[in-house]
């Protein structure tokens, strides 16, 4: 019984430090996803400002492709 409390307290001990150990990487994948979540979000935005763009340009090149076979 002497031999094992000391057993015991070094085990959670170890256990408790091992927690902190996690609880710490949860925290930093936590703030990890949140910068991810941020970054998805500004990308979505930029396709969406490009494809709106790409648009514009698809149109502007068919008007003056019109144009020029209205020419001939």
């Amino acid at each position: 019984m002497n031999e094992i409390l000391p057993q015991l307290e070094q085990l959670i001990e170890k256990l408790l430090e091992k927690n902190q150990q996690l609880n710490s990487e949860v925290s930093s994948l936590k703030e990890q996803v949140g910068k991810l979540i941020d970054e998805n979000e500004t990308l979505q935005l930029e396709i969406l400002e490009s494809e709106e763009k790409q648009k514009e340009t698809s149109t502007a090149l068919a008007g003056l492709l019109s144009k020029l076979q209205s020419i001939d």
